[in-house]
């Protein structure tokens, strides 16, 4: 299904070259499907052809009408002169793919033409390194066809999972800004790992790798965390202790005041963008 789709990329940011990196080398598609195009920085786009061997072009030499898959990478308020732009030159055979924070399907149809197939992609920071998980949703036009060929394509970066837009809210408030709650967990166990004696290095090391194994064991196994966590906790033992901490300074309902926090500033974003942009 991959081998002769062609996307044409508009932006060249650091998450486009994950997702087009992804492609190459996870072989999703032939890097001679790939075109990267922006406005600015022509040193950056010859970077990226360099480097993966894909195509790259100045924005007014992109040829639009040639890409099944046109890839939304630029920043979201660059999206409405963009969407203008290319609304002329789109048909609906072709499909409209963003990766714009803020940007929904819904605006996306307001400014192309009507029926137009568009999906919006919400990748995470650790895209990266192949390690994304990705939420995928489709507008009104956009068929299970559609969805299966963005999977295929966001799958070269990590997880893939379809949601309901008005989900996408919370799924950045866990997925999107999740790395930097993890981040500062790690940040503050490295801190007392070191305090208490071990070499930073080794703080990190320690640090990390426990939590990527806990999660790898809930992802490999599908076992609850619930499970998992009265399944490696001894009563009066180490980790009932640490625990018991953890509860008394509420870090659970710390956590839940994180996520519900960021999926309420996500949906102020998104609203606030749309009503100046629209």
């Amino acid at each position: 299904m991959l081998e002769t789709k062609k996307v044409l990329f508009i932006g060249a940011g650091s998450m486009a070259e994950a997702i087009a990196a992804g492609m190459v080398t996870q072989d999703k598609l032939p890097a001679s499907n790939i075109t990267m195009t922006n406005k600015q920085n022509d040193e950056r786009r010859i970077e990226l052809m360099k480097k993966y061997k894909v195509g790259a072009l100045p924005y007014h030499e992109a040829k639009i009408d040639e890409a099944d898959v046109i890839l939304l990478a630029m920043k979201p308020k660059d999206a409405e002169s963009a969407l203008l732009e290319l609304a002329p030159h789109v048909n609906s055979n072709q499909i409209i793919m963003s990766v714009l924070a803020g940007i929904s399907t819904s605006y996306m149809e307001e400014l192309l033409p009507e029926g137009q197939p568009v999906i919006r992609v919400m990748p995470n920071t650790s895209s990266t390194i192949g390690e994304s998980i990705t939420a995928i949703t489709g507008g009104n036009s956009v068929s299970m066809e559609h969805i299966e060929l963005a999977k295929a394509l966001f799958s070269a970066i990590g997880r893939v999972k379809v949601i309901d837009e008005e989900q996408m809210d919370v799924f950045t408030g866990i997925a999107g800004s999740g790395p930097a709650y993890i981040y500062y967990i790690l940040e503050h166990i490295e801190k007392t790992a070191v305090a208490e004696g071990l070499d930073e290095d080794m703080a990190r090391e320690i640090a990390a790798q426990t939590i990527f194994g806990a999660s790898k064991m809930v992802l490999d196994t599908n076992a609850d965390p619930e499970t998992l966590r009265k399944r490696v906790t001894s009563p009066n033992g180490t980790t009932a202790a640490g625990l018991d901490a953890l509860r008394e300074n509420h870090a659970g309902q710390a956590f839940s005041e994180a996520i519900l926090s960021a999926k309420k500033r996500s949906a102020e974003i998104r609203k606030e963008f749309e009503k100046v942009s629209v």
